[in-house]
């Protein structure tokens, strides 16, 4: 469980370098944070923080490498994987059967 968290670290990081250092070159600047972010809270379980725990983290390196105030991105990350979180426990039923 802890090689997960490990591994889903060295995910964003290299996440993030590509962010900034590659997809600068061609004028291509898509989120791929975000969109793993919102990846992670789809594929968890309801009652599951991986996905608080990878928008924290996500929000970190993206707090890093940018000229925003430090805690800027992890801010809006972590309200928005919570406020998902709520409307997915309450509104959405996920069905363990295919």
């Amino acid at each position: 469980n802890k090689m997960i968290y490990f591994f889903l670290i060295i995910f964003f990081y290299i996440l993030i370098l590509l962010e900034t250092s590659f997809f600068v070159y061609f004028n291509i600047i898509p989120s791929l944070i975000l969109a793993t972010v919102i990846i992670l809270i789809f594929l968890e379980k309801p009652k599951d923080n991986f996905s608080i725990f990878g928008a924290l983290i996500a929000g970190f390196f993206l707090d890093i490498f940018s000229l925003k105030p430090i805690g800027f991105y992890t801010l809006i990350l972590l309200t928005s994987v919570i406020i998902l979180k709520i409307i997915f426990t309450k509104y959405v039923r996920f069905s363990p059967k295919f």
